[in-house]
């Protein structure tokens, strides 16, 4: 038998499922006739699989399950004391489990529509055919361990993004941290373009004021800024394109500073822009 894949788009790893996958399956056969479990065991071993349990009470199906987590269980409907249906629904109940893994053994035919309505996967008809008998369980058993496969890889996904994401966001805190020391000031917008972060000592010694800076201006908030310089600043921010060494000046006391700004959007881990980042460097010649 070849490997069986499931394809996904893109380059992503794609669970393989094997032969000898199939025959390692864990698998439980549940029937009050000796007969029809020495039939089925003998059956399963003979096709090469590994790992086959029974047993003839009921009552103890939910137990084994919940302490062995079957890949297949082979369910007799009919048992007395506790029938099949009573054991599937207390089946339900493992929520570590959210796919109930039964074929159901039925002679009656009205009972597979309900048998396959209350949750079982598939049925095998009493008296048994033999070579339906082990189609239906590798089948049964491909889609199963498939199913698992899928889980285990979607728990794997889930961390690497988590792991990723945290990285992400110590790398962050290092970039702030860095860029506030090699810088004159830091500042953060949010998507909607209000400042979220704002420091250095650019703020506290010259007196910038952010929002005259960035924002409209007032006659309050009117600094001396190259009024085109800081419209075509505006417009980058607002258009979310990076920029590197925005050339910016002032006019205080009839003397010009000069100063080289840099900035680039910010997106989250899912890709959503959540705002706006950039540093200032003052680069006025000194005497």
């Amino acid at each position: 038998m070849k490997p069986t894949r499931i394809h996904k788009k893109g380059k992503r790893k794609t669970p393989v499922l094997t032969t000898t996958d199939i025959l390692d399956a864990n698998i439980l056969i549940v029937d009050d006739q000796l007969a029809n479990v020495q039939l089925l065991e003998q059956l399963l071993i003979g096709a090469g699989y590994t790992r086959v349990a029974s047993t003839m009470n009921p009552e103890k199906v939910c137990g084994l399950h919940a302490k062995n987590h079957y890949d297949l269980i082979l369910l007799d409907l009919k048992m007395p004391g506790m029938d099949g249906f009573q054991v599937m629904e207390g089946l339900k109940k493992n929520e570590a489990d959210r796919y109930l893994p039964v074929i159901v053994l039925t002679a009656e035919p009205g009972h597979k529509l309900r048998a396959l309505q209350s949750g079982a996967k598939d049925f095998i008809s009493k008296p048994f055919d033999l070579l339906e008998v082990k189609t239906r369980i590798h089948n049964m058993l491909e889609v199963r361990l498939l199913y698992k496969k899928l889980e285990d890889y979607n728990k794997v996904l889930e961390q690497t993004v988590q792991d990723r994401t945290a990285k992400l966001g110590e790398s962050e805190a290092r970039f702030r941290s860095l860029t506030e020391l090699a810088s004159d000031w830091y500042w953060e917008q949010n998507a909607t373009g209000e400042f979220t972060t704002v420091s250095g000592p650019v703020v506290e010694i010259l007196g910038i004021r952010v929002t005259a800076f960035f924002g409209e201006q007032t006659d309050e908030e009117i600094t001396g800024w190259d009024e085109t310089e800081r419209r075509m600043l505006q417009a980058k921010i607002a258009a979310r394109q990076p920029f590197i060494d925005f050339p910016f000046s002032r006019v205080t006391d009839g003397s010009v500073q000069q100063f080289r700004v840099s900035g680039e959007p910010m997106f989250d881990s899912a890709c959503r822009f959540i705002g706006f980042r950039g540093i200032g460097v003052e680069t006025t010649a000194k005497p």
